[in-house]
This record gives C-alpha cells, sequence and structure tokens, in this order.
C-alpha cells in the first residue's frame, strides 16, 4: 500500500535529526512506536469486531436455512407415515419373506456320507535318507 524507497526513508530520517535534534530523537521515536502499536491494536480490535459481526450473520442464516429443511423433511416424514402403514401390520407380502430359511423336511432322505480318503495319497511324502 505505502511505497517507500531508501532514499525517501533517509530524507525523512535527516529531516528528524534537523528538526527534533538528535538528543530528543530516542524519545520521539519511542513515542511514535507507542502510538504506531496503539493504533495496531485499535485496527486489530476493529477488524475482530468486524469479523464476529459477520460471522454472527452467517450463522443466522445457516440458522434459518436448517429450521426450513428441518421442517420440509418433517412434512414429507409426516406424509409417508400416513400413507405408509408399517411394515406387518397388513401392508402386503412381508419384503423379509424371501431371506427367511425353511425348515428342512423331516421326512426327506439324507446326504450321502463323503467317501473315506486314501490316507496314503493324503499323507505328504516322507523324505528319503540323507546322502
Amino acid at each position: 500500500m505505502f511505497d517507500f524507497a531508501t532514499s525517501e526513508l533517509l530524507l525523512v530520517a535527516i529531516v528528524a535529526l534537523l528538526v527534533i535534534g538528535p538528543k530528543e530523537l530516542p524519545n520521539a521515536l519511542r513515542q511514535l512506536g507507542r502510538m504506531a502499536g496503539k493504533a495496531r491494536a485499535m485496527t486489530r480490535h476493529l477488524r475482530a469486531g468486524f469479523d464476529e459481526m459477520v460471522r454472527q450473520a452467517e450463522l443466522e442464516e445457516m440458522e434459518k436455512e436448517w429450521r426450513a429443511h428441518n421442517a420440509r423433511v418433517m412434512a414429507e416424514t409426516a406424509g409417508l407415515a400416513a400413507t405408509d402403514p408399517a411394515p406387518g401390520h397388513g401392508a402386503g407380502p412381508d419384503p423379509f419373506a424371501a431371506h427367511t430359511a425353511t425348515p428342512a423336511d423331516p421326512m426327506a432322505p439324507a446326504p450321502p456320507a463323503p467317501a473315506p480318503a486314501d490316507e496314503a495319497a493324503a499323507a505328504p511324502p516322507r523324505p528319503g535318507p540323507l546322502p
């Protein structure tokens, strides 16, 4: 924002030295630094207040949108509950009927037993004698 060249700063320092004098220059610079610090603090405080106001406005807007969305969802849910009875209360076929297991027929023949495996074929080969 402020663009000061080195030559401009040197000119200001020479004028300040001539006008204020070498004896009072440190006190004047100290006062100038304090005033700059206070100005920064006030600017920071003002910006924080402004940011807080913007944040509150955004929160109020979000809350308003949330309430409208919540009311719409609640109205849709109430409409669905009025048209669709709960499952199992005569609303039609059970949606879980296809996934339920039926008991086995007690009169059906038992499945054949597995054939015994050949133990020699199933056993791993034995290592031979060491050379």
